[in-house]
């Protein structure tokens, strides 16, 4: 067979940085099934000893944190820091968490009854591994957001087949090289390299995954989805973001932007929960304006991958291009462009040094403020009232993120229930990613399900309900056939029994009830 291989490139260089071999489909399908195999062993390790073994890639990320954030970074174009504060931290702390917690998150439940009359019934809820799971990471956090879902569904018991971005293979063979120390089985976790399409048709054609999850974009997800449902294959969906920040009148105007700053513009605004669109009212919004300005003239621009870089340009050209458009558009809407970062040289004309830009006298109509622009630019409204804010935040088709800024932090938190998004911070924003206990996902058409949290770590399981019945040496239920006047009656009684107006009336309920039930476990 003639190996095609996917060549791994610095995005501003074009310096080669390895070569991963593309998978064909049979070797993708023959993935699933190793995975399937080895989950059935997986499944009956207990789960603090799975805590125990995924434990050790946390070895990895201490010893080679520093290695794995330059990889990140000379891969994807994102500067050092970001690098380390957005997917190595995060990824560790998530760690963790996710291996204290798994344990007691699987213990069976055994929920109390809801009536006396069902009393003698006990209620187990179990948690099951759904057999494979399959992801499909993006680009944008090519470490961070895979590696979470991994762990989690690793934890949970099942096997994994992980499809990663085709232009993030350098830091996805990273990824995989960090569990090799947690001694899983042979074939539990494997790491796919081929283009999406065939990815959809080997996860989710015949003898696919169990269970898919998937990060990207709206379109891409509704096909996903739509495949999905042929097969009943559940997903979990964390598509796109417009998302907006609300700069109230008391807000720390300092903090709010150094804060939108960080969550609009680092990664180049390549950032699904990042701060796209941003309504001030009106009595500060010059000076939210003028600081903003001041925030990003300050900060330092380069594509060289050092450490004391503060911002770079974009990872493709494709999102380059779309990023113009959308600030042509707006321009051409009658926007106005507020401040403009200016390139340094030598990057200057560099076809992914988009220039960090915030625009004003922007409006729905324009792309910007009602599409994902996916770049370093952010368009910023005046409002008279919080109501407007609120109205104006919550317009548009998508719900991921969105925050409040405001000294006043009850006023704040009144309002963020306001907020039709999935995740909402106040005072920060974008962070909130970086929580392994706070559930992350969308609204409308920002995606399906969670990831993170207990809520996100509960999408790695299936629910088994086990009813067992401590009187099972009685011959009858009152419920059950032969049917007749007393059945019915005795039935009826027990409704008074439980929920009748007077003591007198739930005590006849009672006595019928008794009766009817002694009757029917006599004649067997």
């Amino acid at each position: 067979m003639n190996r095609v291989y996917t060549v791994s490139r610095d995005p501003y260089t074009g310096e080669e940085l390895g070569r991963f071999p593309v998978h064909t489909p049979e070797e993708v399908r023959e993935a699933i099934a190793r995975a399937r195999e080895a989950s059935r062993v997986w499944r009956e390790v207990p789960p603090r000893e799975r805590a125990r073994r995924l434990l050790r890639v946390r070895e990895v990320l201490v010893e080679e944190a520093e290695a794995i954030a330059m990889d990140i970074s000379r891969e994807n174009g994102k500067v050092p820091t970001d690098a380390m504060a957005t997917e190595v931290l995060p990824a560790t702390i998530a760690l963790t968490y996710y291996c204290k917690m798994a344990p007691r998150w699987l213990r069976e439940e055994r929920p109390g009854g809801a009536t006396v009359i069902l009393a003698h019934k006990r209620v187990r809820i179990v948690k099951e591994p759904w057999g494979v799971v399959g992801i499909i990471s993006p680009w944008n956090y090519p470490f961070a957001i895979p590696f979470s879902e991994v762990v989690c569904a690793l934890l949970a018991g099942n096997g994994v087949v992980l499809k990663a971005a085709s232009i993030s293979q350098l830091v996805a063979h990273r990824l995989a090289g960090c569990f090799e120390r947690a001694d899983l089985p042979e074939g539990l976790f494997s790491l796919v390299n081929v283009p999406g399409r065939v990815a959809e048709e080997c996860f989710l054609g015949e003898g696919g995954v169990d269970k898919l999850c998937f990060t990207g974009s709206v379109a891409v997800g509704r096909r996903l989805a739509e495949r999905a449902g042929a097969r009943l294959v559940p997903v979990v969906l964390e598509l796109g973001g417009n998302d907006p920040a609300l700069v109230l009148e008391d807000a720390d105007l300092d903090r709010a932007t150094w804060g939108i700053a960080w969550a609009g513009f680092q990664n180049a605004g390549q950032s699904c929960g990042g701060v796209e669109r941003v309504y001030v009212q009106e009595g500060v919004y010059e000076a939210f304006l003028e600081r903003l300005a001041g925030v990003l003239e300050g900060l330092r621009y380069g594509l060289d991958g050092r450490v004391e870089n503060d911002l770079a340009g974009l990872s493709t050209e494709e999102q380059a291009r779309v990023v113009r458009e959308h600030v042509e558009d707006a321009l051409t809407r009658g926007a106005r462009v507020y401040y403009r970062k200016e390139v340094p040289e030598p990057w200057a004309g560099h076809p992914l040094a988009v220039p960090p830009t915030v625009l004003v006298e922007v409006d729905h109509s324009m792309r910007v403020m009602r599409e994902e622009t996916f770049g370093p630019v952010v368009g910023v409204m005046r409002v008279g009232s919080v109501e407007e804010g609120v109205r104006l935040a919550n317009e548009g088709g998508m719900g991921l993120t969105a925050s409040v800024w405001s000294r006043d932090r009850r006023k704040a938190l009144r309002i963020a229930r306001m907020l039709e998004a999935g995740v909402v911070t106040v005072n920060d924003h974008l962070m909130s990613h970086g929580l392994p206990q706070a559930p992350w996902g969308g609204w409308k058409d920002s995606g399906l399900g969670w990831t993170h949290g207990r809520r996100g770590f509960e999408e790695m399981v299936r629910l088994k309900t086990v009813v067992d019945d401590v009187l099972s040496w009685l011959p009858k239920q009152v419920w059950w056939h032969p049917y007749g006047e007393e059945s019915f009656g005795a039935l009826g009684a027990g409704v008074r029994a439980l929920y009748g107006r007077g003591v007198w009336e739930r005590v006849k309920g009672w006595v019928r009830l008794a009766r009817g039930a002694v009757r029917k476990v006599r004649r067997g």
